[in-house]
């Protein structure tokens, strides 16, 4: 019998989400969500599938017998179909539990919604359960340290609060060799796509570095579920004694947006409130401001002539705690300029720690 109940007189208003975290295609995160729909089939739950993307893969695919399969809608765009998961029908037929592959995933343009965890938080909150995959690769945060590891920039990312909306995070783990192990035998891709992989993204140092990011986040959301279980009493008392408050200064600094995702990552860690300001908006400016706010940051615009002045009073009057600027990546006299606003900010805001981050780059960037 599984370990997953659910009583429908006691449904919430919302519904539970599952994830299921890998750090590679292959480590058998849909093999894994689908068996565990098997289990709870056979034992009368009510189960569908809403989206499932085989890859080909035997085993895999032969796990979604004898569960119900919603059929796949078809949107036309520029004079091509496609296929992408039919959530009016879903919620039509409104299941128990629905079954979600590749949560990153962008819809092409004619569905409802942009993105399909935008389409899974529309499940959500119609009551109905969710299971979902995704790799550790995807998570917004850490675009920038997956830049540094695997020298590709990941396109299609999920808003690490989304994570945060998982009632359960379960890693589907195998070990890199493994892995390769799998490629070798045409498990993962057929023979001449699996080459091509192991020349580039599936490299053994590579699957070990996202490996470890994989087991460092599983790690961190078992943390925040424990420290959600504490008595409220005890949180709300712990947040007035020494609650911590990060502020990021968003600039027209080329590292703007891997900035936001360094200090969204270190606010989740300390479990803490977060800030981004602006002084003007320029086009890199509000395509980090546009992040911050997918990211859950609260964003303001400050109005100011003195921005060094204007940064550290609104930090001041925030009791913030970090405060996250960019290096300047400046030459000749604007480097100057640019140093001196990073320095005024130091001298001004003695009290709080001030983090001046370097920007990143791929390897061999």
């Amino acid at each position: 019998m599984s370990a997953y109940s659910h009583t429908d007189a006691l449904r919430p208003e919302r519904g539970k989400l599952k994830i299921y975290l890998g750090y590679a295609a292959g480590v058998g995160k849909t093999y894994q969500m689908l068996d565990e729909g098997q289990a709870l089939t056979r034992s009368g739950h009510e189960v569908v599938i809403g989206y499932f993307e085989p890859h080909g893969r035997k085993d895999t695919i032969a796990k979604t017998e004898g569960i119900e399969l919603i059929p796949r809608r078809i949107i036309e765009y520029r004079g091509s179909t496609f296929e992408e998961m039919d959530v009016p029908s879903i919620l039509a037929r409104r299941p128990e539990i629905c079954l979600v592959d590749e949560l990153p995933h962008t819809n092409v343009p004619g569905a409802e919604r942009v993105k399909r965890w935008e389409d899974v938080i529309a499940l959500l909150e119609a009551g109905i359960d969710v299971f979902s995959t995704v790799n550790v690769q995807h998570l917004e945060s850490l675009n920038d340290q997956v830049l540094q590891i695997t020298g590709v920039r990941v396109r299609e990312t999920v808003p690490d609060w989304v994570l945060r909306q998982a009632e359960e995070v379960v890693m589907v783990d195998v070990t890199p060799r493994a892995l390769l192990n799998r490629l070798q035998r045409g498990v993962v891709y057929p023979s001449d796509k699996a080459r091509r992989a192991m020349d580039f993204f599936f490299k053994e140092s590579t699957l070990v570095a996202l490996r470890e990011l994989a087991l460092r986040e599983t790690a961190h959301e078992v943390n925040v579920r424990v420290v959600d279980m504490a008595p409220r009493l005890q949180r709300a008392s712990s947040a007035a004694v020494g609650g911590e408050r990060l502020l990021v200064f968003v600039t027209e600094s080329a590292g703007a947006e891997a900035l936001v995702r360094r200090a969204r990552r270190v606010a989740d860690y300390l479990g803490a409130e977060c800030y981004a300001v602006y002084v003007r908006a320029g086009e890199q400016v509000e395509r980090a401001v546009a992040l911050a706010r997918r990211l859950q940051i609260e964003t303001r615009e400050l109005e100011a002539d003195d921005r060094a002045l204007a940064l550290v009073e609104f930090a001041r009057n925030h009791q913030v705690t970090h405060l996250f600027v960019a290096r300047p990546r400046y030459t000749g006299l604007r480097w100057l300029i640019g140093r001196n606003l990073v320095h005024r900010i130091v001298r001004m805001a003695k009290e709080i720690e001030v983090i001046v981050v370097a920007g990143r780059s791929a390897p061999g960037g």
